[in-house]
């Protein structure tokens, strides 16, 4: 006889959250189904794809990439290991552009390294007047994120290849947010849990994780409107250092913010109208 679902969920020995997540994956249903049907046999066909599933992720699969899928600003995408896996600590990037993008404006925002789109596809939902462009240099994050873009059924958001700012001559932004790689080449966090299986590229950048940092930081007066703001995530211990980058390229009202773990997670500045360059 077959374990119940609960008696499964049990005996995974996952972290109780996934292994619910797994189990919804392995038997196409909702939360509130295994809730109400806690006692039910698995079938075998659910029981040994419940286990497959299980063995992923103690192997140390990332979950997100197991199932397909990851929520981000109550969006649900979909996810593969071309991308790096959206994370809650991410939308407070998104939050602050919100913020700064009014509902009624038609504002011009880029988004640089998308991914699976999740950060220029939530602002791009909450601000349907805005005008979103969204680059990236991996084609399969940019099939990905414009899957995600029609999953969602958005027309204000478009998807382009760009590493970084090199596709985009002559073109001027109110907003520029992104999520750079800005971890340490030798960080030793690379070889641990389910950074192991994201892109390296869309992790780690030089010896001090901040190359693309100083990069973005550098050219984005070039693509930036007269009073536009600009804004990226960054590492724990990094926040110092991202608002002396930002000072030295001559942005303004240069801030820092902090999730709600208190950690400093967004740095980010304004361009003023005499900083503008041609």
């Amino acid at each position: 006889m077959t374990a119940t679902i609960a008696q499964a969920l049990a005996a995974s020995a996952l972290d109780a959250g996934e292994a619910r997540v797994l189990m919804r994956h392995a038997l196409g249903v909702d939360a509130a189904y295994l809730i109400a049907h806690g006692d039910e046999a698995l079938t075998s066909a659910h029981s040994t794809a419940f286990d497959a599933l299980v063995a992923r992720r103690a192997a140390g699969e990332p979950v997100a990439y197991i199932t397909g899928v990851r929520e981000f600003f109550s969006l649900e995408f979909a996810v593969t290991p071309a991308v790096l896996i959206p994370r809650p600590e991410t939308e407070l990037l998104v939050e602050w552009a919100l913020e700064k993008i009014l509902p009624s404006a038609q504002a011009r925002v880029l988004d640089l390294g998308t991914g699976s789109g999740s950060i220029a596809i939530s602002i791009a939902h909450e601000r349907p007047r805005a005008q979103v462009a969204a680059v990236d240099c991996s084609d399969a994050a940019l099939a990905l994120a414009s899957a995600n873009a029609r999953r969602h059924r958005l027309a204000n958001v478009a998807f382009m290849s760009s590493d970084w700012f090199s596709a985009l001559a002559g073109r001027r932004f109110d907003c520029i947010v992104a999520n750079p790689p800005y971890i340490a080449a030798g960080d030793a966090h690379l070889a641990r849990g389910d950074l192991r299986f994201e892109p390296a590229a869309a992790l780690a950048s030089g010896s001090d994780g901040l190359d693309a940092i100083r990069l973005i930081v550098a050219a984005a007066p070039q693509y930036l409107s007269a009073g536009g703001w600009i804004a990226f995530e960054h590492g724990y211990d990094q926040a110092q250092r991202c608002r002396r980058l930002l000072q030295d390229a001559g942005f303004t009202q240069v801030f820092s913010r902090a999730d709600l773990a208190g950690i400093e997670r967004v740095s980010g500045g304004r361009l003023d109208a005499t900083e503008v360059k041609s």
